[in-house]
């Protein structure tokens, strides 16, 4: 059989093909010897591999190998790779010993209330569930087990909620906020530009390297899920604020690298990449300090960019495309959101109004 996978939606396996009666590697014929050394021990149901770095937890050989699978074979960006890493072990712990090869769907069904009573919220308990779908999904296909009974488990079926979106006039004063702190001031400022002008994710602008930023050309390559690159203008009070960054800051954060130049656009007070759980705290702070809800976040001002695109009369498609959605259903949530839209619509088209 073919083995060549390019993404997580794997297929079945024939029933009728026989099954290993001991795990076989999970690596295809192609890799090197060096790589198959390290296929999955035949009695790793029984013993889970060593961990490898002090205070990590240990992690069972499948999980190691499936993780691996999902990095290198189905090219899922690192967070994603971590968010499944994170259900399984949870999964794992649900276990206590006993072998996920050996569970019935009654029993996986166990496994969701088990989930539901840590009172995880619908769209985590929904992740959780497909990651265990895609990880027996693998098993399958590895010929490590010839049932799925994950297939067999109900979807969290998730309600469609509005985002929450901040007025202009809240964000404005979120972004003048950074000029009146003493440290990293021009950098905060233009992260906080940067979020607004591109509707960026918090991911997508900790990684923005210096050569992705065109001021000339007036726009950015944003790098989005599945490595995906997507051109994003930016508006000229952005670009004035990466410049002053650039010209006032950066040169003395830099040197917080050492003698390596560092390529990451956004950098912290010892010149590595600025951390996303860093930027998220930034903009927790300033959404604070502008009179805004505490539960602001990164992709607050990612919905609120979309929603005044919209209510200024920009194109759905031409949103999609600067939000990098894959369906135009992802952005049309946004349509729904700016109420004076509705009611214009309402206003002018229904017998009554």
């Amino acid at each position: 059989m073919d083995k060549r996978r390019t993404s997580p939606n794997i297929r079945k396996l024939p029933a009728e093909k026989p099954v290993a009666k001991t795990p076989r590697g999970v690596a295809p014929k192609t890799r090197s010897a060096s790589d198959a050394a390290k296929r999955v021990d035949p009695k790793s149901e029984i013993k889970p591999a060593a961990a490898n770095v002090a205070n990590r937890p240990v992690e069972h050989p499948y999980v190691v190998s499936f993780i691996e699978y999902l990095r290198t074979e189905a090219h899922l960006s690192d967070n994603t790779v971590a968010a499944y890493r994170r259900d399984l072990r949870k999964f794992y712990e649900w276990l206590a010993g006993r072998k996920p090869t050996k569970l019935s769907v009654q029993e996986l069904s166990d496994y969701a209330k088990w989930l539901h009573a840590k009172k995880l919220a619908p769209a985590s308990l929904a992740r959780h569930l497909i990651s265990l779908k895609l990880f027996y999904r693998y098993l399958q296909l590895e010929s490590i087990t010839v049932d799925n009974p994950a297939e067999l488990l109900g979807g969290q079926k998730l309600w469609q909620r509005i985002p929450q979106v901040l007025p202009p006039a809240v964000i404005e004063k979120m972004l003048v906020a950074p000029l009146t702190h003493k440290s990293c001031r021009a950098r905060d400022k233009a992260m906080l530009e940067l979020l607004y002008a591109t509707g960026c994710r918090a991911s997508e602008l900790v990684n923005l390297r210096l050569r992705d930023v065109r001021h000339d050309e007036g726009h950015c390559v944003c790098r989005g899920k599945g490595d995906k690159e997507r051109i994003v203008p930016l508006g000229k009070r952005a670009i004035e604020a990466v410049r002053i960054y650039l010209r006032d800051e950066r040169p003395a954060l830099a040197i917080g690298a050492g003698n390596s130049q560092p390529e990451w656009l956004l950098l912290s007070r010892t010149g590595r990449r600025l951390r996303r759980e860093r930027l998220w705290e930034l903009v927790k702070q300033y959404a604070v300090e502008a009179g805004a809800h505490p539960d602001v976040s990164p992709h607050t001002l990612r919905h609120s960019f979309a929603t005044h695109l919209l209510a200024g009369g920009a194109d759905l498609r031409l949103v999609q495309e600067m939000l990098g959605h894959a369906s135009i259903q992802t952005t049309q949530i946004y349509t729904h959101v700016d109420q004076a839209r509705l009611k214009a619509v309402h206003t002018k088209f229904h017998p009554r109004a």
